[in-house]
């Protein structure tokens, strides 16, 4: 048995008085003292998902790290997509019938078991990439939605085969925009059923944390993934942009599958959506990475669902971490909520199995927030369900 060294068996043993006593128990500082303190080394040890966080960061060397974890600027976003959810209160109600709870959600004609969706992710960071996450999403009956990134090494037709089902796919589109749209006829042809076109990110972005740790990580890229990320360089010129919604309009045009608009914040820009032909919305700040607008995603979906008026579903992403953060956006209007680091931390530290257990523990905690404030379905979550913090 390995012996403690002196120092840090002294912090330990200070630690643990801290806990067992009265005076400190609900010091909220003290739970991320521990929660930092103590390191998964096996999914199942995971109380919540932010445990699986500190085990990524662990596993990944500097510049994986920095990419997953970045935001843009001073990361007022990336804050902001956190506490977004302390501005909503939960109204619990008692003494009704919840024996039976339903999480299922309906999607474009498809019933999944949860609300929870795999937002589309650059599954970079574990050998098996996609494919360990679409075999989770499998297990689990969740909702998956391919990143475009994904396609060099893992071709959609092969996710959606270790899927042993249809996949979303999320759109980059290209300033020509006739190469966009082979692209959508590509993969439409595979089986796609619905088309998500992210915007947010059109104009180009500043990651500085990416930067900042890539400082320390002197490996070549090559040598564990064939290109670069998509980061930016500092001082570079911004991405000239020439799309329009026209672009929405051919895209919607051109093909069957239903298409979504991901990066939408705005009530106007909600109204353009739906006019020129959008199927769905998702509300989204593309997790802090995109615009230093400090918003919160949360905060800007009741607009945008205002907006809306139901024409269209609208989904949400951003910050999401607990269940009561996705009973929160459902009560707002959301369809369905989508999580990306969550799940980019379980497949980085422990593959498959890592995001089977992010998901899990994120719908057993649904399940939970769902019995006490007596919502027995989805679609029993509304506005009584929560008030906005004065």
């Amino acid at each position: 048995m390995s012996v403690v060294p002196g120092p840090d068996r002294g912090r330990r043993a200070f630690l643990r008085f801290l806990a067992s006593s009265p005076l400190f128990a609900t010091a909220g500082s003290l739970g991320a003292v521990f929660q930092d303190d103590f390191i998964i080394s096996r999914p199942e040890e995971a109380i919540n998902v932010m445990e699986f966080e500190a085990a990524a960061r662990m596993t990944l060397p500097p510049a994986h790290w920095g990419y997953l974890a970045t935001g843009v600027d001073d990361e007022a976003t990336l804050k902001a997509d956190r506490e977004g959810f302390s501005h909503y209160q939960l109204r619990p109600r008692r003494l009704v019938d919840v024996s039976t709870i339903d999480m299922s959600v309906d999607l474009f004609g498809t019933k999944w078991e949860t609300p929870i969706v795999l937002a589309p992710c650059g599954t970079i960071f574990h050998p098996e990439g996609a494919y360990a996450v679409a075999r989770a999403a499998q297990k689990l009956q969740t909702l998956q939605i391919l990143a475009s990134g994904q396609e060099a090494k893992r071709p959609i037709e092969r996710v959606m085969n270790v899927r042993g089902g249809p996949v979303w796919y999320q759109l980059y589109a290209s300033q020509d925009l006739g190469d966009t749209l082979q692209t959508v006829k590509r993969v439409e042809s595979a089986g796609a059923p619905v088309l998500v076109w992210t915007v947010d990110n059109l104009a180009g972005r500043n990651p500085e944390t990416t930067q900042r740790l890539r400082r320390l990580d002197t490996r070549q890229c090559a040598s564990c993934h064939t290109t670069e990320p998509r980061i930016g360089r500092p001082g570079g010129t911004p991405r000239q942009n020439r799309l329009t919604w026209d672009a929405l309009r051919r895209i919607k045009d051109a093909t069957t599958m239903n298409v979504l608009v991901k990066g939408i914040v705005t009530s106007e820009d909600a109204e353009l959506c739906v006019q020129y032909g959008a199927d769905g919305i998702i509300v989204s700040n593309h997790g802090g990475r995109s615009t230093e607008t400090g918003r919160a995603a949360v905060d800007c979906l009741p607009e945008v669902v205002r907006a809306v008026r139901g024409r269209v579903p609208v989904l949400v992403d951003g910050g999401f971490r607990r269940g009561t953060d996705v009973f929160k956006a459902l009560a707002l209007g959301a369809r369905a909520i989508c999580i990306g680091r969550p799940y980019q931390w379980g497949v980085s530290s422990f593959g498959q199995i890592g995001v089977e257990t992010v998901l899990s523990l994120l719908q057993r905690e649904l399940h939970l927030v769902m019995a006490q404030c007596g919502t027995r379905s989805i679609a029993e979550i509304g506005a009584a369900s929560i008030v906005r913090r004065s």
